[in-house]
């Protein structure tokens, strides 16, 4: 089929606004890429209302450095497949369940889940997965939810769709750097927005960066949340680490090291 898209989608959704808006507040932890305002000025459309928001930033009230660790394994190939679910089930079992697998493509989810799902499940960890269970994503996640011992894989709705807070989701897994796929349209919004935020390097990397800040925001949701954090990427850009909270130290090593730590912070 043939599909007509805004290549900034801001521009209609500002023109929609505008006629009846008398004030409004954009909110998200996620908003802000860097301390410069002007790419959530144009992500968020707030350009086309007004030449002169008002910024305003908080500290988080969380204590990351206490409540999380995060980890980059190097010993595993993530081009291995039988490499990488090896490592998933090693980490699951470590968290002894309420673990959120990320992937970046719904067919290493799959490989994943089907080498898994059983050897787990028999150990009374259930596995519940987005595109391999014939459920909706928000059921999927009601069930893991309520089930403190229970994983979840999923790919980008769960990733940045997800509230699981206390002791359902203790770890997160991601297979692999979540750098955008070149499609035609975001080759379009690249060479748009590219000059504005500093060149279509800088823009691809702030895409992966937000999706990583959307990911690891889904392990603290209280004050009294627990998690590890897992990229099974050696491969990510020390560039990239500022998408973490920066009082969080990031963790080179290999994966049964990473196991240890899991079982000693949990």
């Amino acid at each position: 089929g043939y599909y007509r898209h805004y290549v900034d989608p801001m521009k209609p959704f500002a023109a929609s606004m505008a006629p009846h808006l008398h004030g409004m507040a954009v909110t998200s932890a996620t908003l802000r890429d860097t301390e410069d305002w002007q790419n959530a000025r144009i992500r968020s459309g707030a350009h086309y209302l007004s030449p002169n928001s008002h910024d305003v930033s908080y500290e988080s009230p969380f204590d990351y450095a206490k409540q999380t660790k995060i980890f980059v394994i190097n010993d595993v190939r993530k081009d291995d497949l039988a490499q990488v679910s090896a490592a998933y089930k090693a980490l699951f079992q470590a968290s002894q369940g309420s673990a959120l697998g990320l992937f970046t493509a719904i067919s290493r989810l799959r490989a994943v889940h089907n080498a898994l799902a059983a050897p787990l499940e028999e150990k009374g960890i259930p596995v519940y997965a987005q595109h391999v269970d014939d459920i909706d994503a928000g059921t999927l996640v009601d069930m893991f939810r309520e089930n403190e011992q229970s994983c979840l894989l999923g790919t980008d709705a769960i990733r940045d769709g997800v509230d699981v807070p206390g002791n359902s989701l203790r770890l997160i897994a991601f297979d692999r750097v979540p750098w955008p796929r070149p499609t035609i349209m975001h080759k379009a919004r690249r060479n748009a927005f590219a000059d504005m935020m500093g060149g279509p390097r800088a823009y691809d990397e702030m895409i992966t960066r937000l999706k990583l800040k959307q990911a690891f925001g889904r392990l603290i949701r209280r004050a009294d949340d627990k998690g590890v954090f897992v990229m099974l990427d050696p491969m990510l850009p020390t560039r990239l680490q500022n998408a973490f909270p920066k009082d969080v130290e990031v963790v080179k090593t290999g994966l049964n090291e990473v196991i240890s730590e899991i079982k000693n912070f949990l």
